[in-house]
């Protein structure tokens, strides 16, 4: 199971790295609509998302069960100001924290992916549900920075 998400993760990063790079920083500026956010503040988004994972991912496998603050993530945008970011810096920083996270997942001893985690004031999920949606989530963001979803 570790290994699946472990392999997931990086074909993910195999497959974007290049095109995220590519990507030229004009056009990556720019709100995709009014109110929304930025190319660049949907992959800060995504590097806060690894940040926060990696957290509860190590933090899980050391206790019978985790216990985490919620997550606002604008504000966590906002205060990093992803917008005026450099996007090269983002894009490297993406990658790496998700070759990271591949090789903490690789490690996860099998008995630890049933351990309880409640994030917040949400029910709680099991570490491989919790490693199981880390991976929905930034699929789903990934597409809107390629421009298939809004």
């Amino acid at each position: 199971m570790a290994l699946d998400f472990s392999e997931i993760i990086l074909s993910i990063e195999e497959r974007e790295h290049e095109r995220l790079a590519a990507m030229k920083e004009q056009d990556v500026s720019a709100p995709l609509s009014a109110g929304k956010w930025s190319r660049k503040e949907i992959l800060g988004h995504l590097i806060d998302s690894a940040s926060n994972n990696h957290q509860r991912f190590v933090r899980a496998q050391l206790a019978a069960e985790l216990a985490f603050p919620p997550y606002v993530q604008n504000e966590w945008a906002e205060v990093q100001n992803y917008a005026d970011e450099s996007w090269r810096l983002l894009v490297d920083l993406w990658s790496a924290y998700n070759l990271h996270l591949a090789h903490v997942i690789a490690n996860i001893p099998p008995e630890k992916f049933k351990i309880p985690c409640r994030i917040g004031d949400k029910d709680p999920m099991a570490l491989d549900e919790l490693i199981a949606d880390y991976v929905r989530h930034m699929e789903h963001h990934l597409k809107q920075l390629n421009g298939f979803e809004e």
